[in-house]
């Protein structure tokens, strides 16, 4: 839990110095150092999860060591400043996209103020436009003609070591949530300046564990825990005592690795290990017994969530091909996503043009209800929201939505399934067929506009807790609004990361409030073939009239 007491971090906020509370710089913002201190930055990685990268993608991760953050001594490469700016060079070559957001912005500050970190901290340096001028004030200074001429008046200045403890503060206090460019006039995804960021960090291995050892774990045991297949396997089968307790039913379909079921099932591994995420797969295998579906899970790619994502394309692309290749071996005719979410914004935004196209695979179509999913006919995957708001659209599915009468639910969008693939309706539709109290947070803090957990991309780490409950405020804040109003106890999404988060921050902010996968909200509600009465619901608390 964060350092500070949440009473004492709600007068900081409001009364510390900074933009927001009408304090004037002293300082032209790059006159203003980055100051590491603990609470404030993501341990670096360790010298042997750097090296075990480094010999999967070589070049790609810089030299590996120990280094100290706190130093003025990050024992970089003698070259580090000549390999950033070839780093540079490259990726604008290669990325039209990048060139545009380095000379389009007029900085009109129209994102300044929608940042979950700049709104939660005040620093100037997390507002969008100005982090990613951290970025744009060396392109200018080594590939304007301006900024050659210039320099400074022109806003260019060169690559020194102060800049790059600017760009390893700030590129990690930024979760790439992507909601300042739904504001952006000009349509510029300042996430993606964070990301090549970050890749350039990498490249002189400035880095953090947090990201490269999940993403490492993945590579080699299928998972960001690094758990082994057999101890994923018995955690899953140890899952269906719980719900033969809950109803009755002693589950049969779940199989892992079996070749020739109809539907691959990947999901998020921390939905097989982790509260409250459990209660999301339970509720997830309820609804594939009840419906018959011929599915399997493999252990040898039991991890949706892409680590790969916060490092560089390169192993974004290695982790999504294990998906795939999984499938391939495995020969089934689709492959059904679980509640994730940064699986699906690499799904939906960069799987096609790395590893696609899966024509190995069919056009996703329900078994069920004969839907097909034609949105998926390039990725062939479908979001389980996708495909149970069918199900229950199609009445296929025999439902008692009384029995979550005791949640007052409101939504949670997670930033990369609303603003990386649009999923917006399919989550409302099904909490609303599953449960009688249901109310939206207010209307800026939702859908495209929804404010980020604070702790995505790498950042739901320990050592900077302070700093996730502050980026987080703004999220807390509107289900505070939900809570008190209307009296909501749980706060549902769909992604691992969120069931995660959301569960730190309401503890902290909102203690009131649970968290859930809404597959558990589905799992409560069905009336499974052969059921006992229910006297609980999937968490083992009393149904609504059962409490005596």
């Amino acid at each position: 839990m964060a350092d500070t007491k949440a009473a004492e971090m709600k007068v900081k906020v409001v009364t510390e110095p900074s933009l927001m509370t009408g304090a004037v710089p002293t300082h032209d913002w790059w006159d203003v150092e980055a100051i590491f201190k603990p609470g404030n930055y993501c341990y670096p990685a360790k010298k042997s999860i750097a090296e075990y990268h480094g010999k999967n993608l070589p070049g790609l991760f810089g030299e590996p060591r120990d280094w100290d953050i706190e130093s003025d001594d990050w024992a970089l490469p003698e070259n580090w400043k000549e390999i950033i700016i070839n780093g540079i060079k490259e990726r604008l070559d290669k990325f039209r996209s990048l060139k545009i957001f380095m000379d389009c912005c007029v900085r009109c500050g129209a994102c300044a103020d929608k940042c979950h970190f700049f709104l939660g901290t005040g620093d100037p340096k997390n507002m969008p436009v100005l982090r990613a001028e951290l970025f744009r004030s060396v392109y200018r200074n080594d590939f304007t003609t301006a900024g050659k001429i210039l320099g400074q008046i022109a806003g260019a200045r060169p690559m020194t070591f102060k800049v790059l403890k600017e760009w390893f503060m700030y590129f990690y206090q930024c979760t790439e949530c992507r909601r300042c460019s739904v504001f952006c006039p000009y349509g510029i995804d300042t996430a993606e300046v964070t990301m090549m960021g970050r890749e350039l960090l990498h490249l002189v291995g400035v880095n953090t564990n947090w990201i490269l050892e999940p993403a490492a774990n993945s590579n080699r045991t299928g998972n960001h825990l690094g758990l082994q297949p057999h101890t994923f396997k018995e955690n899953a089968e140890f899952l269906l005592d719980d719900i033969e307790e809950a109803t009755g039913v002693k589950l049969n379909n779940l199989t892992f690795n079996r070749k020739g079921a109809e539907v691959l099932f990947i999901i998020p591994s921390a939905d097989v290990f982790a509260d409250p995420g459990i209660f999301t797969f339970m509720g997830y295998i309820m609804l594939f017994e009840h419906i018959g579906l011929d599915y399997t899970i493999s252990t040898y790619s039991s991890e949706g969530g892409n680590f790969g994502l916060f490092t560089n394309n390169q192993l974004m692309k290695k982790l999504n091909g294990k998906m795939y290749a999984e499938a391939k071996r495995l020969g089934v005719k689709w492959i059904l996503g679980g509640e994730c979410g940064h699986m699906w914004r690499v799904v939906h935004q960069y799987m096609n043009t790395m590893n696609g196209p899966a024509d190995f695979l069919e056009i996703p179509k329900s078994p069920i209800t004969g839907t097909v999913f034609e949105n998926a006919a390039a990725t062939r995957m479908v979001h389980i929201s996708e495909f149970t708001a069918d199900l229950i659209h199609q009445g296929k599915l025999k439902i008692d939505k009384n029995r979550n009468d005791n949640r007052i639910v409101t939504f949670h969008d997670s930033c990369n399934t609303s603003r990386g693939m649009g999923l917006l309706e399919e989550p409302r539709y099904i909490i609303n067929s599953v449960c009688n109290n249901f109310y939206e947070m207010p209307e800026n803090t939702i859908r495209e506009k929804t404010f980020c957990c604070g702790s995505g991309t790498g950042l739901n780490t320990g050592e900077i807790m302070d700093l996730r409950m502050r980026a987080g405020l703004p999220r807390a804040n509107a289900v505070k609004y939900v809570a008190e109003r209307h009296g909501v106890n749980m706060l549902a999404n769909v992604c691992a990361i969120d069931r995660a988060t959301l569960l730190a921050l309401n503890q902290y902010w909102n203690p009131e409030v649970q968290v859930c996968g809404i597959s558990e909200l589905v799992g409560n509600a069905l009336i499974m073939e052969g059921e006992k009465e229910r006297e609980t619901d999937l968490r083992g608390e009393p149904l609504p009239g059962m409490e005596g």
